[in-house]
C-alpha cells in the first residue's frame, strides 16, 4: 500500500504510450533549447527584449501597445485546457508539462548511474561506499548541469543567447541575469531531482481543480474491476476459471511504475497525471500471460460501468455537447486571433501636442502649433514614410524630409504645422480638427497607410 511519507522509486517502462511520452520530450526540449539559437534577419528568431519593449517572433514584432495578443493567447490557452481536459483528462500533465518532462530526463539520468528500481532502494539503504559516493555524485552533477542548462536557456529568451553565451566564459553576466539563470536551474533541479510527486500532488492547482473539467464521459486511465477481480498470483498456464480469478496477477507493476506511487486499481485519485506508464506495464505483464491487453487502459467511467466492450458507442459519449462547444470556441477565438494578426499594421503611429507652447504666432502672422510624431516600425525592413495633412484647409507642414525607420525602430518626430492668417480668421479661435496621413512610399514591402487625428488651436 502507498503511503505518502516514503520515497517513490518509479521503475522504468517501455511501451507505446512510453514511448509518446519521449517524443514529446524531445520534442519540447528541442524546442525550448532550439529556438534561442535560430537567427532570423540578422536577430534572434524569439527574442522578448523587455528593455527596448519589444518581442520578436520571427517576422512578427510586438510593442507594449499589442498586450491585447497576449490576452488573446492566454484566453486560447485556457480553452485549449478546458477542451483537452474534458476529451482525455490530464493529457498536459502526463505528456508536455514541464514538471514531467524534467523528471522524465532526470529519471533517466537516475537510471543510467544508479541502476533499475531495486538496485537504487538497495543503494539509499546502504551505506556510503566509494561507489555510492561515485554514482550519488555523478548523477547529482549530471542534473545540476542540465538544470544550469536549463536556467541559461531560459535567460536567453530575453539577452540574446550568443550574447550570453560569450558572457559565460568570463562570468560577466548581469545581477538579474545571474539571479535568473540560478534561479530557474535551481528550482528545475529541486523540482524535477527531489520534489517530484509533490509538486504534481500539492503544489499544483490543476490537480484540484480538474474535477471541475471531468465528467463520467471524459477519457480516463481507468483499471477494468469487472475484468480483473477477485486478483491473484498465478502461474502462466494457470487456468483462471477454476481458481475463481480475474486477469489481475496482482504483481504490482501498475504500482511499481507510477511516479506518483498511486495503486490505479483503486478508482480514479487526483493524484494520477495519466502518463499511462500502469498501461504500458500491465499490457506486458498480459503479454506475457497470453490474456487480452486493456486490463488498465483510457476509458470513461461510464464506459466501465455499461458497456466496456463497444469502442464505437465509447466515441460517441466523447463527442458529446460539452465538447463540441468547447472545440467550436477554440477554433472561432483561434481564428479571430490568427486573422488579427495577419491584418496588424507593420506602422504604428502616435500623434502628442507639444504642451511648452499650445500655439504661437510666427513670421509672416501666420498661426503655429507644434506637434511630437511618434512612429513604431512593426516590421523586420527599413520603411521610408511619407507624412500628409488633411481636414484643415490652407494648413501645410513646415519643410521636413522622408520619415526613415530602421527595422523594429520607434522614433519621434517634431511637425510644425502652420495656417495662414486669413485662413485663421476665417475658421476663427478654438480647437480645430486636423488629420496626421502616414503613408509608406512606393514600393514598400510592407505598406501601410494610417490616419491620426489631433487638434489645431486658434489663439484669440
Amino acid at each position: 500500500m502507498y503511503e505518502s511519507h516514503k520515497k517513490v522509486y518509479p521503475r522504468s517502462v517501455k511501451g507505446w504510450f512510453a514511448t509518446w511520452r519521449w517524443v514529446l520530450v524531445w520534442f519540447t526540449q528541442l524546442l525550448f533549447y532550439g529556438l534561442p539559437w535560430l537567427s532570423w534577419n540578422g536577430r534572434p528568431a524569439v527574442l522578448f527584449d523587455l528593455g527596448a519593449r519589444r518581442f520578436y517572433l520571427f517576422d512578427l514584432i510586438l510593442y507594449p501597445q499589442d498586450f491585447i495578443y497576449l490576452t488573446g493567447l492566454l484566453i486560447l490557452s485556457a480553452y485549449g485546457l478546458f477542451f483537452f481536459t474534458a476529451v482525455g483528462g490530464r493529457l498536459w500533465c502526463g505528456y508536455a508539462c514541464p514538471q514531467t518532462v524534467y523528471t522524465e530526463i532526470f529519471l533517466w539520468v537516475e537510471h543510467r548511474f544508479e541502476g533499475e528500481r531495486g538496485a537504487r532502494m538497495k543503494l539509499d539503504a546502504g551505506p556510503w561506499t566509494l561507489e555510492k559516493l561515485w554514482r550519488k555524485g555523478g548523477k547529482h552533477a549530471a542534473w545540476l548541469t542540465i538544470a544550469l542548462w536549463t536556467g541559461f536557456t531560459f535567460v536567453g529568451y530575453f539577452t540574446p543567447i550568443r550574447t550570453l553565451w560569450a558572457e559565460a566564459f568570463t562570468l560577466s553576466f548581469g545581477p538579474w541575469e545571474w539571479f535568473w539563470v540560478l534561479f530557474y536551474g535551481f528550482a528545475t533541479y529541486g523540482n524535477a531531482g527531489f520534489m517530484r510527486e509533490q509538486v504534481c500532488k500539492y503544489m499544483c492547482p490543476y490537480a484540484r481543480f480538474q474535477s471541475a473539467m471531468f465528467d463520467h464521459d471524459t477519457l480516463i486511465v481507468s483499471y477494468d474491476q469487472q475484468r480483473g477481480e477477485p486478483r491473484g498470483k498465478r502461474g502462466r498456464d494457470a487456468d483462471k476459471a477454476k481458481l475463481g480469478v480475474g486477469d489481475c496477477i496482482d504483481c504490482g507493476l501498475c504500482v511499481q511504475v507510477c511516479p506518483t506511487g498511486i495503486d490505479i486499481r483503486n478508482g480514479l485519485q487526483y493524484e494520477c497525471i495519466a502518463c499511462t506508464a500502469c498501461i504500458d506495464a500491465c499490457n506486458g505483464v498480459m503479454d506475457k500471460m497470453h490474456y487480452p491487453r486493456g486490463l488498465i487502459r483510457y476509458a470513461t467511467q461510464n464506459a466501465m460501468a455499461l458497456d466496456p466492450q463497444q469502442p464505437a458507442r465509447l466515441l460517441r459519449r466523447i463527442v458529446r455537447p460539452r465538447v463540441l462547444v468547447y472545440g467550436a470556441v477554440l477554433v472561432l477565438i483561434s481564428a479571430a486571433f490568427v486573422f488579427s494578426l495577419t491584418q496588424r499594421s507593420p506602422l504604428k503611429v502616435d500623434v502628442v501636442r507639444d504642451r511648452a507652447s499650445l500655439a504661437r504666432i510666427v513670421e509672416d502672422g501666420r498661426i503655429e502649433n507644434v506637434y511630437r510624431l511618434q512612429l513604431m516600425n512593426a516590421s523586420s525592413e527599413p520603411q521610408t514614410y511619407r507624412l500628409d495633412l488633411a481636414g484643415l484647409p490652407g494648413a501645410v507642414l513646415a519643410e521636413h524630409g522622408p520619415l526613415a525607420l530602421g527595422p523594429a525602430e520607434a522614433r519621434w518626430f517634431v511637425l510644425q504645422v502652420q495656417l495662414p492668417p486669413e485662413a485663421a480668421q476665417g475658421l476663427g479661435s478654438g480647437a480645430h480638427p486636423v488629420q496626421f496621413r502616414v503613408v509608406s512610399e512606393a514600393g514598400s514591402s510592407h505598406p501601410a497607410d494610417i490616419t491620426e487625428k489631433s487638434t489645431f488651436i486658434v489663439p484669440r
